[in-house]
């Protein structure tokens, strides 16, 4: 039985859960997220913590209560305070530009790319080299971001390309002159 699957989650002021037929539904002042429970779990609200538990001792069952009790502790984080990932680009000429719903991003190619940014999600620019992508579902704040990156991943000799903020990038020695 997972550990994680047994913790008790608190629900924090101004959130308010909600189960109905196996969709657990977390709202607040910021949105509303909603989870469909797996059969094999048991999740009980009371006044302010919710709980997972198995309702049979099987295999899958046991592998499932961890995974829920994460899912439901990122909404309740997510809706109470939300998500941001910062993306930072490393480059000469390389430069991000938000224009409306759209990311520009200036990476070396001979156009820029052009990126939509998903709807419950917002972009800010720090400055032309950093960006902030924010949102109250975690899963879909580290997917853009992820997105975003693979316009042009970081590389290992330069160090060049778009990286997360904070990100090593693992530097690489160049070819040796010949003697």
């Amino acid at each position: 039985m997972s550990r994680i699957g047994n913790r008790k989650l608190q629900i924090p002021s101004g959130v308010e859960a909600n189960l109905e037929n196996n969709i657990l539904t977390v709202k607040s002042s910021k949105g509303s997220l909603s989870l469909e429970v797996d059969s094999l779990i048991d999740v009980e609200i009371n006044e302010n913590e919710i709980t997972t538990k198995v309702r049979d001792n099987s295999k899958r069952a046991n592998v499932v209560v961890g995974t829920m009790n994460s899912l439901i502790n990122n909404m309740l984080i997510g809706v109470s305070s939300g998500y941001t990932k910062d993306l930072e680009i490393v480059g000469v000429g390389y430069r991000f530009n938000v224009q409306g719903n759209k990311i520009v991003i200036n990476a070396g190619y001979s156009n820029p790319v052009e990126m939509m940014v998903p709807e419950g999600l917002s972009v800010t620019l720090t400055n032309a080299n950093e960006i902030s992508i924010s949102g109250i579902d975690k899963q879909k704040v580290a997917y853009f971001a992820a997105l975003v990156r693979d316009v042009r991943r970081p590389e290992p000799y330069k160090g060049k390309g778009i990286r997360y903020k904070n990100e090593h990038i693992r530097r690489k020695e160049g070819k040796k002159a010949a003697k």
